[in-house]
C-alpha cells in the first residue's frame, strides 16, 4: 500500500476513534446514546458543559446571543421527537432526518434551514477487484436556527468531532453564529469529495495503465472497470445534487445565514464545481478505457481465430491425402510402387511447410 494510502487509513481510524470518544458519555442526556455532544457557545467560546439539552437551550435563550450545537448519531424516531419538540423543527424535516437516504438538498422553514449533505470516504484496498468497495457514503443533516445547530449523522464515517475542534480553535469564525457552523460542515464535506476524487483517480490511472499495457487484453478485467463506474456513480450522486443548495446559500439572502457568510459558501461552491468536472471527465475516461479494452479483446479473439484457421488449413493437407489413400480400393495410383509411401509423406510435408511459411509471413501464426 502507498504512503498516501497509509496516511488516509490513519486519518480515517483517527476520526472513528474520536467519534467513539464523543459517544462515550450518553448518560449526560435523556435522549439516549444518540447524543454525540451538546455544547453552548458564546462569542465563539465554548461554555462549561450542561447536563441536558433542555438546560443548554434554556441557557442560550436566557442570554440571547449564544447558540447551542447539538450533535446526534443515528437517533431513533422516539429520541429525535424530543429534539424536534425542543427546537420546534418542522415535521417534514424531522421525518427526513430520522429516515435518512435523502438526496443533498436545502429547505427553508421560516427561520430554520434544513440541509442534507452526502458524506463520502475512500475505502482502502490493496488491489482493485470486480467486487471492491471504493466509495462509502453516509449522510449529515443540519438544522440551522437563530440560536441553535442540530446535526444528525448517519453512517460509520463523517465524524464532526475534528471539525468542532478546528472551529473552536478559531473563535472569531465560530462567533459569527450558527451559519458559520453550516458553512464549516459544507466545506468539510466538499473537502472530503476532493480527497476521494483524487484517490479514485489513482485507481482509474492504474486500470488505464493495465489496459494499455502490451498484455492488456489478457491481464485487464472488464469487471474492475464496471466496478469503478458503479463507485463513481455513488460519488456523483453525492456531489452533483449539492450544487443547487450551495448556489442558494451563496446568492440568496436567507434569514438563517449571516450576510458575511455567503461569500464563504461561494468558495465551497467553486470547490464542488471542480469535483463535478472531475467526475464527469472520469466517467468519459472510463467509457473510453472500457471501449479500448473491448476492442483489444475483439482483436485478440480475431488473432486466435486466424491462428486456429491457419493450423486447421495445415492439418487439412495430411487429412485429405491420408483420407484418399485410406479408402481401400484395389486400383489406386502408385499403390504397389516401392517409393509411393515416402513420396506421399514428402508431398504432405512440403505442402504443410509451404502453408506454414505463408501463414507466418502474413501474420496469421
Amino acid at each position: 500500500m502507498s504512503m498516501v494510502g497509509n496516511l488516509r487509513k490513519v486519518a480515517r481510524l483517527t476520526r472513528r476513534s474520536r467519534a467513539r470518544v464523543d459517544l462515550s458519555h450518553p448518560a449526560r442526556s435523556p435522549l439516549g446514546s444518540s447524543v454525540v455532544n451538546c455544547v453552548v457557545y458564546r462569542d465563539g467560546i465554548r461554555r462549561p458543559g450542561t447536563d441536558t439539552v433542555e438546560e443548554a437551550l434554556r441557557q442560550v435563550r436566557k442570554h440571547g446571543h449564544d447558540f447551542v450545537w447539538l450533535g446526534l448519531h443515528e437517533p431513533t424516531e422516539t429520541e429525535f421527537a424530543r429534539v424536534a419538540e425542543l427546537f420546534e423543527l418542522h415535521p417534514l424535516a424531522v421525518e427526513d432526518a430520522v429516515v435518512a437516504h435523502q438526496r443533498p438538498k436545502l429547505e427553508s422553514y421560516g427561520d430554520v434551514l434544513f440541509a442534507v449533505f452526502k458524506t463520502v470516504t475512500y475505502v482502502e484496498h490493496e488491489q482493485l477487484t470486480a467486487t471492491s468497495e471504493v466509495v462509502d457514503t453516509g449522510e449529515i443533516m443540519v438544522f440551522t436556527g437563530p440560536d441553535f445547530v442540530v446535526t444528525v449523522r448517519h453512517g460509520s464515517h463523517g465524524s464532526l468531532g475534528p471539525l468542532r475542534e478546528d472551529l473552536e480553535a478559531h473563535p472569531e469564525q465560530l462567533g459569527r453564529g450558527p451559519s458559520a457552523v453550516l458553512h464549516a460542515i459544507a466545506d468539510h464535506v466538499v473537502d472530503d469529495y476532493v480527497t476521494v476524487t483524487d484517490a479514485v483517480q489513482e485507481d482509474i490511472d492504474a486500470v488505464e495503465t493495465e489496459v494499455f499495457s502490451p498484455r492488456g487484453s489478457k491481464t485487464a478485467d472488464a469487471g474492475r472497470i464496471y466496478q469503478l463506474k458503479r463507485e463513481l456513480l455513488e460519488l456523483k450522486r453525492a456531489a452533483v445534487p449539492l450544487a443547487r443548495p450551495l448556489e442558494t446559500l451563496s446568492t440568496r439572502p436567507l434569514r438563517a445565514v449571516a450576510p458575511e457568510i455567503r461569500a464563504y459558501f461561494r468558495d465551497v461552491a467553486d470547490h464542488l464545481a471542480r469535483v463535478t468536472e472531475q467526475i464527469t471527465s472520469f466517467a468519459s475516461l472510463l467509457d473510453s478505457i472500457l471501449q479500448a479494452h473491448l476492442a483489444q479483446v475483439a482483436v485478440a479473439q480475431n488473432e486466435d481465430a486466424r491462428k486456429i484457421t491457419a493450423w486447421a488449413a495445415i492439418i487439412a493437407v495430411p487429412t485429405m491425402v491420408c483420407g484418399v489413400y485410406g479408402m481401400n480400393f484395389d486400383h489406386m495410383p502408385e499403390l504397389r510402387w516401392t517409393f509411393g509411401y515416402p513420396l506421399v509423406l514428402g508431398v504432405i510435408s512440403t505442402a504443410c511447410f509451404l502453408l506454414h511459411r505463408n501463414f507466418k509471413r502474413n501474420g496469421w501464426l
